[in-house]
């Protein structure tokens, strides 16, 4: 497995799967078990892809070059949303990803603040 192309992969997806509400594509990055936390102070949630998607009307995020070590990747990004309720978020922050032999995401740790 290369770590690189598959972190590469990872943020092309998810820059993508985030404008389009594509929650399929994103979960297709994972492994059956993966461990993903969405931020530093909270616990992780089932199903939180879906919950935010359908708090959102739209978003326009942009996911840098991934910074890769062993099967490790951190990854910076930044998004822009408007919410179903009329509210906008100016969202910033960086994901460390850790990946199994098959490019799949086994760890992902968020860490993100709202502007």
């Amino acid at each position: 497995m290369d770590t690189g192309k598959a972190a590469q992969r990872w943020a092309e997806v998810w820059e993508r799967g985030w404008r389009e509400h594509d929650a399929n594509a994103i979960a297709a990055l994972y492994a059956d078990e993966a461990f993903w936390q969405q931020h530093p102070f909270r616990e992780p949630e089932a199903g939180y892809l879906n919950r935010v998607f359908d708090e959102e009307e739209s978003a326009q995020c942009k996911f840098e070059t991934p910074i890769v070590d062993g099967d490790r990747a951190a990854v910076s990004w930044n998004a822009q949303t408007t919410l179903v309720d009329g509210g906008t978020e100016d969202l910033v922050g960086v994901s460390l990803l850790r990946f199994d032999s098959d490019g799949l995401v086994i760890e992902h740790r968020d860490i993100w603040v709202g502007r």
